[in-house]
């Protein structure tokens, strides 16, 4: 239990029957007549839906523990996602829900974050960018300018993204993993 002048970003509260809900902003408010609140903005964790929810002041709310870990993507098993954890190397496979839009940009190898409450995985977080190497691209025909200078390409995950028409297949490219947007070439 915490009380809302305890909030703090990146706080998961329970509220509502038990769902999780992530700080996302707070402000807290102090009229000249009235009591004083807390004006916050909240993000379901499971669903990513944002909310505005005013307390009252001091008002006690259920804190829910995340356990965040490090760990590696290994394999696919069926449906599931196997990652491992670097320190005591244990297996957890995660299911597609859970992986989200990470699947998109999971190879072998790759280090993600896993966010956990009571043994339920709620999430996979990936670093901003990552790199990949493009699997198959048109190439790219010059003085085409129909499409604003971009051409799809299919990613070693099998993911589709827009890049630039001089990127060729077989190139390491850098890649927005919340946008899905071309951010570079990968030199070397």
């Amino acid at each position: 239990m915490a009380s809302t002048n305890d909030l703090k970003n990146g706080l998961v509260l329970k509220l509502d029957s038990g769902q999780l809900w992530s700080v996302v902003e707070f402000q807290h408010v102090k009229p000249g007549k009235g009591p004083a609140f807390v004006r916050t903005k909240l993000k379901n964790v499971l669903s990513g839906k944002v909310v505005d929810k005013t307390f009252n002041a001091g008002v006690k709310v259920e804190t829910a523990t995340v356990d965040k870990r490090g760990m590696q993507f290994s394999y696919m098993d069926g449906d599931y996602f196997v990652f491992m954890d670097m320190e005591t190397y244990d297996q957890l496979p995660v299911s597609r829900e859970s992986v989200g839009d990470a699947a998109h940009f999971l190879i072998e190898g790759f280090e993600a974050v896993v966010a956990q409450h009571e043994g339920e995985v709620l999430y996979v977080e990936l670093p901003a960018a990552v790199e990949l190497n493009v699997k198959e691209t048109e190439p790219g025909i010059q003085g085409d300018r129909s499409t604003g200078g971009t051409k799809p390409a299919t990613l070693e995950t099998g993911h589709q993204i827009q890049v630039p028409l001089f990127i060729t297949t077989g190139e390491k490219i850098k890649v927005d993993t919340r946008t899905s947007d071309y951010l570079g070439r990968v030199n070397g």
